[in-house]
């Protein structure tokens, strides 16, 4: 549990951090804000339109009794809600990076700077970044449907499905927060997808303290939106410390020297090709 306590304390560190630099702060809330927007009218219409989704997909309950018809699609809107909303805490984060790849790049590339005085970057042009961003995004969406689906499943499951599922749920929501959050810094220095979740894996208790939180905050009606440049901030520190790199109260200088190959960027940590 260790590790978990560490990986909620990049979350508060990058909040103090943002909190420290006011001007951080306001440039990254405007992709959240935007992207607030667009999922509030989305889950408003889900919420609206769930009752008719459920009755349209159970048409053999239209001649039960009650209480048997309300049971069945009361459970089963819920579930859908459950659903629509476990996505919507994990493509925010996607999207809103999708939409604020210049705000947070930037944002990141300060916090990197505050701590080693020097910012690795990709070399890449900006085109080729988003793309990069978007596929990656893809990836991850793709196994959090996969995710969602099996525990939609389980969600029938008598009382498990009301309480180890959403448990659960909330770890792999937490676990791949912190691969999108992270991927910001990670990517600039050229950490392919398959690499950072191995770097995740290794730390899984750090990636879910850091993740699960921020998971359970972003649940609160613009919480999100005011979290994310801090949890960027918070990110790029936990992403130094996974590739051996110096952060302010953390590894020596010597110890930093020694991670990296001069230029910022980690020892044994690949270059991208463009």
């Amino acid at each position: 549990m260790r590790d978990f306590g560490v990986g909620f304390g990049y979350l508060l560190r990058g909040q103090k951090w943002v909190a420290g630099h006011g001007r951080w702060f306001g440039f990254g809330l405007l992709p959240g804000l935007v992207t607030f927007v667009l999922y509030v009218g989305a889950l408003v219409g889900l919420f609206y339109g769930a009752d008719d989704l459920t009755s349209w997909a159970t048409p053999f309950a239209d001649d039960w009794g009650s209480p048997w018809q309300g049971l069945l699609r009361g459970t089963l809107t819920f579930l859908v809600f459950a659903l629509g909303l476990f996505l919507a805490v994990i493509t925010f984060t996607a999207v809103t990076l999708l939409i604020g790849q210049p705000f947070y790049e930037s944002l990141s590339e300060a916090v990197d700077r505050s701590e080693s005085g020097e910012a690795p970057e990709s070399g890449l042009p900006l085109w080729r970044e988003l793309w990069i961003s978007a596929r990656d995004s893809l990836r991850v969406l793709l196994r959090v449907a996969f995710y969602g689906i099996l525990l939609f499943a389980a969600g029938f499951i008598p009382v498990v499905g009301q309480t180890v599922v959403p448990a659960i749920g909330f770890g792999v929501s937490g676990f791949f927060l912190a691969e999108e959050l992270t991927a910001v810094a990670l990517q600039r220095r050229g950490v392919e997808f398959k690499q950072r979740l191995a770097m995740l894996r290794g730390r899984r208790m750090a990636a879910l303290g850091f993740g699960v939180p921020l998971t359970l905050a972003f649940l609160v009606p613009f919480v999100a939106v005011l979290l994310m440049p801090g949890a960027v901030a918070g990110a790029t520190l936990m992403a130094r410390e996974l590739t051996g790199e110096a952060t302010a109260g953390g590894a020596d200088d010597d110890e930093s020297d020694d991670a990296t190959d001069g230029t910022g960027r980690p020892q044994g940590v690949p270059h991208r090709a463009a």
